[in-house]
């Protein structure tokens, strides 16, 4: 569990975007499991996004018409080893909400399926952009107990860009941020539970 830490504009997000096989690095190399990702073509990049990363994003894109079983089912129907989406979902908390649409659910709920559609794919690695930045302390909280409870159980490593200082607690390490640049690191030897973390 590695938390990015720093001020807007700093470097978090276009870091996590060019691990994620997103942006392209203007310098430096990304390797996964000995393959350069920074020298991957378009159709290697797509391969590597749709087998090996999962991302969560502030807002969580999913769609409307659908329930949150059917969101996070859009991931399953393309991956090689999926998870059931009613597993995901329950993996969240959220199995007694599978068959409910967005707009009945919370801001937490969402972002609880989004995390669920992320994950549903058997990620090897986790990317959360902020996961928590819309929701309030108590939402906020049950998204970060959904994401440590990934991390610890399928061993996925994760990755959390944040403002909030906070949620730093809870990570193996911390990365800070300034000005385009890691300005620091730390070991956390204890890792804070999520549920016990306020703001």
């Amino acid at each position: 569990m590695i938390v990015l830490l720093g001020p807007s504009g700093s470097g978090k997000s276009t870091l996590l975007n060019i691990l994620g096989g997103l942006d392209h690095a203007s310098a430096g190399h990304v390797w996964f499991h000995g393959n350069d990702v920074t020298a991957f073509g378009d159709d290697a990049l797509t391969e590597y996004r749709r087998r090996s990363v999962g991302f969560v994003f502030q807002f969580y894109n999913l769609v409307a018409s659908l329930t949150a079983r059917e969101n996070v089912s859009l991931i399953t129907e393309i991956s090689d080893n999926p998870m059931d989406p009613a597993e995901a979902l329950a993996l969240v908390g959220l199995e007694a909400r599978l068959d409910h649409f967005p707009a009945q659910l919370s801001g937490g709920e969402q972002q609880r399926v989004a995390i669920a559609r992320a994950i549903a794919k058997r990620p090897e690695v986790l990317l959360c952009d902020e996961p928590t930045g819309a929701l309030d302390s108590q939402t906020g909280t049950r998204v970060l107990a959904a994401l440590d409870t990934v991390n610890r159980e399928f061993g996925t490593t994760t990755f959390i860009i944040t403002h909030n200082a906070v949620i730093a607690d809870m990570a193996d390490e911390v990365l800070l941020f300034g000005d385009g640049r890691i300005t620091g690191q730390r070991h956390n030897q204890v890792r804070a539970a999520p549920l016990g973390l306020s703001w």
